[in-house]
């Protein structure tokens, strides 16, 4: 089983009492999910801490924080040559795709890859890999 976790602190000014707001955000794989947490504490403000989690793509605000923190990773199929049955019903079952949807980024994962946070690439690379694929993870610019 894969183990990828990332996470970024944020601050910023609490908007109740103008005092710091600490913000953790993470997303980690855990017993085979796609997962993400936030937590957030105000320094001199009670009212400003919380916590959530969830299963799943975590919210676009937590991946764009980890994205600027860590930059993205490309994954991509490792061989050419690799069957497309086995990559479209990984694909459907793990981002409940359509099958035209899976097929579109079963082209992308063979031809330029697939880029995202380290952790939802990861996690696909995991889902491939159970079903006899091979894959490579990269850093990618962009």
């Amino acid at each position: 089983m894969f183990t990828a976790t990332q996470g970024a602190k944020v601050v910023s000014p609490c908007g109740t009492c103008g005092g710091v707001l600490v913000r953790n955000v993470g997303q980690f794989i855990d017993r085979g999910q796609l997962r993400w947490d936030v937590e957030v504490r105000g320094q001199d403000c009670p009212d400003a801490s919380w916590c959530e989690a969830g299963t799943g793509p975590a919210p676009e605000e937590i991946r764009q924080t980890l994205l600027a923190e860590h930059g993205s990773t490309r994954l991509r199929l490792a061989t050419e040559e690799a069957s497309l049955v086995p990559v479209l019903r990984a694909l459907r079952e793990m981002c409940d795709l359509s099958l035209g949807e899976a097929r579109l980024k079963a082209c992308d994962l063979k031809g330029t890859g697939l880029v995202g946070t380290f952790v939802e690439m990861a996690y696909l690379a995991e889902g491939l890999h159970k079903r006899g694929v091979a894959t490579t993870l990269a850093s990618s610019p962009t």
